[in-house]
């Protein structure tokens, strides 16, 4: 039976689209394998945000290359659009698609491989992932993504919903949806939407777990939506706005045309309306021209702010945007910035976690192995629980009994059922 295994790099729209095509190929007939050295076809969705992500996906391919040499690979992504070359030059690579392609990129595969087997698939991920919007129209200094993705794209709504249905049936209690500016949903889309409509359609739908919205930008954050999300119970209350610095000057040589001011107004605003929410943002540092003085400044926003944990990225050069041709801050300087903040973010977590000490929160179960289980929480806590009859993909109440500031440990109270 021919078997195939997907890989991916970088984002939540990557994870979005491997959860769809694993269903896809497994209703064709293909089985889903989790062993590398197993895999007839390996399709790896590559991402090009950093240069670490770059050098990850051809450490990945130079691993495949020792452990499974027979594989067919299959590369597709934005590290594809950006430097198509390096993976022409690849034996293995057996097929290859740009994110132009990727919409149609299951159908080919499964044209030429022409499975013949029936198999019951098997969930891909404990929790369904949704791409409803791809693109972005924004051009920050730093950021490859407009290049690679292109202008912001939106998914029809009947599209959108038909396939949360879907997912319904097929027992998942928690969505997820993604996109590359989720924000900019429905903008493009004639007559016009927006997210809020969207999340106001898919919330009547029978039979709905939870929806957790992947990073938004704060810039589209009107109170309407606010208002929505915050109050919701089918609305996971845990939320990601990008920010990216915590220095105005350093977010308009950014082209972020957004200001720390309104941001603390969002996370107040957040924090405020749900006491118990999970906050977190994206921080690049190092990027060029950033002083001790913007450093510090972003450290004490951060360190007042109710953000419960922090993405760290040191700053690399993306050839084709602006920033990269700017002088650059020393590599040093950016790894002894970068510890300071991952240092920070991990503290500021910690703090958190420990609020619901003794406490209990209602979670998915996303992973077991080991003897035991891990349960993602609404609000974002990983909680590691003694395995028990419970599944993957199940609703739980979990207590929160141990709280250090590497893990969060606890025990399951109860199932939760329909």
């Amino acid at each position: 039976m021919t078997s195939f295994l997907i890989h991916n790099f970088g984002c939540r729209v990557n994870q979005a689209e491997a959860f769809l095509w694993a269903d896809e190929f497994q209703r064709r007939g293909l089985r889903l394998e989790r062993d590398l050295a197993r895999s007839d076809y390996i399709l790896v969705n590559t991402c090009t945000l950093t240069s670490r992500a770059d050098r990850d996906v051809k450490q990945f391919l130079k691993k495949v290359a020792r452990i499974n040499p027979k594989a067919k690979l299959i590369v597709t992504g934005c590290s594809v659009e950006q430097t198509p070359e390096q993976f022409q030059r690849n034996p293995q690579v057996w097929l290859q698609a740009s994110n132009r392609e990727k919409n149609e990129l299951g159908a080919k595969i499964l044209s030429l491989i022409s499975p013949k087997e029936k198999i019951i698939p098997l969930p891909y991920r404990s929790r369904a992932f949704l791409k409803i919007q791809d693109g972005c129209d924004f051009r920050c200094t730093f950021c490859i993504i407009p290049l690679v993705r292109g202008r912001s794209q939106s998914f029809e709504s009947e599209e959108i919903i038909a396939q949360v249905q879907r997912f319904i049936a097929q027992g998942f209690k928690e969505i997820v949806l993604s996109g590359i500016h989720l924000c900019s949903y429905g903008l493009d889309l004639r007559p016009r939407s927006s997210l809020l409509e969207l999340l106001q359609a898919l919330e009547s739908l029978d039979g709905l777990g939870k929806i957790r919205l992947s990073s938004l930008d704060p810039r589209f954050l009107k109170t309407p939506l606010l208002e929505h999300i915050t109050h919701s119970p089918k609305i996971c209350q845990h939320f990601h706005l990008s920010l990216q610095y915590g220095s105005d000057r350093v977010l308009v040589q950014m082209g972020r045309r957004n200001k720390v001011e309104d941001y603390k107004a969002h996370l107040d605003y957040l924090h405020r309306a749900s006491p118990n929410v999970s906050l977190g943002a994206d921080i690049i540092v190092g990027f060029p021209g950033e002083t001790e003085a913007d450093f510090a400044e972003t450290c004490s926003f951060l360190g007042q702010s109710p953000l419960t944990y922090f993405h760290v990225f040191s700053y690399s050069p993306r050839e084709g945007t602006p920033a990269s041709t700017w002088p650059q801050v020393a590599e040093k300087t950016k790894k002894e910035r970068s510890a300071l903040l991952r240092k920070l973010s991990k503290e500021k977590n910690f703090e958190f976690r420990r609020l619901f000490l003794n406490r209990k929160c209602e979670g998915i179960v996303i992973k077991k192995e080991n003897g035991n289980a891990e349960v993602l929480t609404s609000n974002y806590i990983k909680v590691s629980v003694p395995t028990g009859v419970e599944h993957e993909g199940e609703e739980v109440t979990v207590k929160i009994a141990r709280v250090t500031p590497e893990k969060t440990a606890g025990e399951i109270m109860s199932q939760i059922h329909e």
